[in-house]
């Protein structure tokens, strides 16, 4: 079964480093080219949280996610119909992902029950019953009119049973069968996903039932949920071979510098996480010597600016003593300023990261770097 969007969408593999095999490439899209590997920031309910749009573009960003699980229940996919296509409702023209809710939905625990044909959930603010099924999910995610949408699927969590991984990962299977069926918009590409936890044959069988479907991309998904960086790196790498060649390889919600360089090298294009704007609130910002907290009193008087080979607007225009300052005093405006750099930095990173492998020397970019931003 077959994807209807070959028309509108085409990915270019343009290269792959000599001596590791990660890869650069060019997905087009009816809102753009979106040159890989990619950070895309994640923007939930149609906004980066404490950017404007005006920002996003000054980052350099390609493009941006959205929730479809969010945006159904707020502000709601009729309202958002009504203005055109997402892109119409945020002002941002270029290419754009929306997440099915699968995830969100799953991560309800007691707030939903999950049948054959779909789940029931009770939404977590106000109490109010919903109903989300392939077919609905489609529908909605064909209301927002993102460029790339999601297939509906069932994540299980960290740790579980091989039964209940089987069953998630069988389901997420007769699921996507029904996801293709209903999909009718031609310009929106949709890419499958791949479950089964954390068993390798339970993730071989998934990789291999997925590649049969002739999409523009494919994704995996189930990993950062709390597991070992050493295991999803194993899940990535016996897997990712197995989509493929000439479509990109989205790991879903995946966002840290090691994150990026783990993924890089096992053949991923495309990563996605809230991590920048997250960690900005919470006073922390990435550097290329490793990530680093703002409220630290060695900042206090530093002129310097964020990160010395970052030109972001916050490094460009305020030094860290500043921001230290704005943050200390519950100023909103901090959490801007890195929000905008820490964005600004992952997309960049893996601008650099692209350069390296164009040249054959990714190697030596992860060399560079990796350990600067090991998580231990």
């Amino acid at each position: 079964m077959g994807d209807l969007s070959h028309s509108y969408f085409k990915y270019e593999l343009i290269h792959e480093c000599k001596k590791t095999g990660a890869r650069a490439g060019v997905l087009h899209t009816p809102h753009g080219d979106i040159e890989t590997p990619i950070f895309m920031p994640v923007g939930t309910n149609s906004t980066v949280k404490t950017l404007t749009n005006y920002h996003l573009e000054q980052t350099g960003a390609q493009i941006i996610l959205a929730n479809s699980y969010h945006l159904y229940l707020r502000a709601g996919t009729d309202l958002i119909k009504s203005f055109g296509t997402i892109h119409d409702w945020m002002n941002w023209h270029k290419p754009i992902l929306t997440d099915s809710g699968g995830f969100q939905v799953f991560s309800l625990a007691n707030l939903r029950k999950i049948t054959e044909d779909g789940v029931k959930f009770k939404d977590s603010k106000d109490g109010k019953e919903h109903y989300i099924n392939p077919e609905i999910s489609m529908q909605i995610q064909e209301d927002i009119g993102a460029d790339i949408i999601m297939a509906f699927d069932e994540c299980a969590p960290y740790p579980c049973s091989y039964e209940d991984a089987k069953k998630a990962m069988e389901r997420t299977h007769r699921w996507l069968e029904r996801c293709f069926k209903a999909h009718n918009n031609p310009k929106q590409a949709l890419f499958p996903i791949v479950q089964g936890a954390f068993f390798d044959d339970l993730r071989l069988e998934s990789a291999k039932i997925i590649a049969s479907f002739d999409a523009v991309g494919y994704a995996i998904g189930g990993v950062s949920v709390g597991e070992p960086t050493e295991m999803k790196n194993h899940i990535v790498e016996i897997t990712a071979p197995l989509l493929p060649k000439d479509k990109p390889r989205y790991l879903m919600g995946v966002g840290t510098p090691q994150d990026l360089l783990d993924g890089v090298l096992r053949g991923i294009d495309m990563f996605d996480c809230v991590l920048p704007t997250r960690n900005a609130r919470h006073g922390s910002f990435f550097t290329y010597e490793g990530r680093k907290i703002i409220k630290n009193k060695e900042f206090e008087k530093d002129a310097g600016a964020l990160d010395e080979n970052c030109d972001c607007y916050a490094c460009k225009n305020h030094s860290r003593a500043y921001i230290r300052h704005l943050y200390r005093c519950g100023e909103s405006t901090s959490q801007t300023l890195l929000s905008i750099h820490n964005t600004q930095f992952l997309i960049d990173f893996m601008k650099k990261a692209r350069i390296a492998i164009l040249n054959d020397e990714y190697d030596k970019f992860l060399a560079k770097y990796y350990d600067n931003f090991k998580i231990a």
